[in-house]
């Protein structure tokens, strides 16, 4: 009996030190997630430089929005429209080399495309200095 009680002391204590810790990296791949899928939304829609507006800083001042927009005309636009699009996985960061530290989400998806039925996404949002989530990367294979 004496065992079980501290079994459920030890219980209560885990959740109570690692439990908000949980539930606030939940949140944030939650808002992470949707940030990838509002950029995306926009890319799908062929408004590459909105994209390229809606970008984070980081993204914005290593690629100017007219060279944006040009390269994903040469890669995007010949895919043609999505078919399908599923995440694979999420996985946090707060370093990725070449870029600064600061918190990220790495995410993948399966994209179908018209052009294209079998391509990996990977769309990275990093959470910006004013505490938004915003995409600050995008490479497709």
């Amino acid at each position: 009996m004496m065992r079980t009680a501290v079994r459920s002391s030890l219980a209560v204590l885990i959740m109570c030190l690692f439990g908000p810790a949980a539930m606030a990296a939940e949140a944030s791949e939650v808002a992470a997630l949707r940030a990838a899928h509002d950029w995306l939304a926009v890319v799908d829609g062929g408004d590459y430089e909105e994209s390229w507006s809606a970008a984070a800083a980081y993204f914005k001042g290593a690629i100017g929005q007219a060279q944006w927009a040009q390269a994903l005309n040469g890669v995007r636009r010949p895919l043609g429209a999505v078919l399908a699009r599923d995440s694979n996985s999420a996985t946090h960061a707060t370093e990725l080399p070449g870029a600064p530290d600061a918190e990220y989400v790495v995410i993948q998806f399966t994209t179908a495309f018209e052009n294209k039925r079998a391509a990996i996404e990977t769309v990275t949002p990093m959470l910006d200095d004013d505490g938004v989530w915003r995409v600050a990367g995008y490479f497709i294979k």
